[in-house]
């Protein structure tokens, strides 16, 4: 993406976008009436964004899948990596907040006056029947309109399928959606280009309205999850090097929608951004348009160690005794509970509900971290963000060599090219 179209001071849109996090936090903590006047700037741009996810989903997908032709062999190859990936990662990430709890017990102590509110009626566990049936869209139409993206990707892997299949007759179809993806690549871009004074106006908002006060409160736990948070990106730096990457030139790549991640703490709202920073970096459509939308959807690298590290907190706090079996059980439930919950409003509370009911806490334990949850989930969304791009490259790398994009991936020739 070029940032230089409404640049003015020729400075790189992440550098701008530094800028405009820096200034909200000092308007925010300094002025706080004027960052709670800021809000609606903030959502404006989230709004924004969000209008487009569907639509570059819908289009990158189906164009992906369709590339791909008859060419299952290659598809099954990308998903089995891809999800090989999400479940060591997953692993992982549990280990480090688990680990890290063992050394520093932030919950030893802690005060249990509950620090903000939970959501009424929260699920404390996914009805697995409703989740797969979730998937399978009785009406894709209404599926879009209500922002949901794993229905959204069933049908939309299955269109690219049958128009590959079909032939010739799919080209005014196929025209058509990379027509949509371009334009919505395009509205990316002018939308993006307002992000510094947008993350302005959400920073601002953010510490004008939660204060500092809670995070003092439970500082040692703000400070082991992002001490967490570093490490996991050391590891992710680890695996870019291991498959020939240079890991400070990728990361400096997708600076932006990491930033974006961790101001907005929305995944929704970096997606377009993300996937267009990933064709610049010379990433396969085909690639991009399969595993994106499944990473943001199933791995949660950032959120999934946090489960881990709440959860431990939060039995410290209460004065449960962390048994090798209390470990096994909150590894295991968050492994199950982080990808059951991938598809249910307010999945992340939903997982964690789920790990403390196992452990034998109430689910009101969750409102004595409630009040830091804003801010913690600025840093765990930016990791996730970081974590799908790995999941990306080691596809690239390990499923790659049987993906080839014409014309240096703009060209949405399909593989089946010629047939009848």
């Amino acid at each position: 993406m070029s940032s230089a179209v409404s640049n003015p001071f020729r400075w790189p849109l992440a550098v701008q976008m530094l800028v405009g996090l820096a200034l909200g936090l000092g308007v925010g903590m300094l002025w706080p009436e004027i960052g709670i006047a800021l809000r609606p700037l903030g959502t404006a741009f989230v709004e924004a964004i969000k209008m487009i996810v569907i639509p570059v989903v819908f289009a990158t997908v189906t164009l992906g899948i369709y590339r791909m032709g008859t060419e299952l062999r290659t598809l099954g190859r990308i998903a089995a990596v891809c999800f090989l990936y999400f479940y060591v990662a997953t692993v992982i990430s549990i280990a480090i907040g688990l680990g890290l709890n063992a050394i520093f017990h932030p919950g030893a102590g802690a005060s249990l006056a509950a620090t903000g509110k939970i959501p009424a009626n929260l699920a404390v566990s996914v009805d697995w029947v409703k989740f797969f049936m979730d998937m399978i869209p009785s009406n894709i139409i209404a599926a879009m309109a209500e922002q949901k993206v794993l229905p959204t990707l069933v049908f939309s892997i299955l269109l690219g399928l049958a128009l590959a299949s079909i032939g010739e007759p799919a080209r005014p179809v196929v025209g058509a959606l990379e027509a949509i993806m371009l334009a919505m690549f395009k509205i990316t871009r002018w939308i993006t280009a307002t992000a510094p004074v947008a993350i302005f106006a959400i920073v601002a908002w953010l510490f004008a309205s939660q204060g500092l006060a809670t995070v003092t409160a439970l500082a040692k736990l703000v400070l082991v999850m992002y001490l967490g948070l570093v490490l996991m990106v050391l590891v992710f730096w680890l695996m870019l090097l291991a498959i020939g990457e240079r890991p400070i030139a990728v990361t400096r790549a997708i600076m932006e929608p990491v930033i974006l991640g961790f101001t907005t703490r929305s995944s929704e709202a970096t997606l377009p951004v993300h996937m267009e920073k990933l064709r610049a970096m010379g990433v396969p459509d085909r690639i991009i348009a399969v595993v994106l939308p499944l990473g943001y959807a199933f791995n949660r690298d950032g959120s999934i160690m946090y489960f881990a590290l709440a959860v431990t907190f939060l039995a410290e706090a209460y004065g449960i005794a962390l048994t090798g079996s209390a470990l096994f059980t909150i590894l295991m439930v968050t492994t199950i509970a982080s990808k059951g919950s991938a598809n249910v409003p307010s999945g992340g509370l939903v997982a964690i509900a789920m790990v403390l009911t196992a452990i034998g806490l109430p689910v009101e334990a969750l409102a004595v971290i409630a009040g830091v949850d804003a801010f913690l989930d600025m840093g765990r969304t930016a990791v996730n963000v970081f974590g799908n791009t790995v999941a990306v490259k080691l596809v690239q790398k390990f499923a790659g060599d049987s993906v080839r994009d014409e014309a240096a991936g703009l060209s949405l020739a399909p593989a089946e090219a010629g047939e009848a």
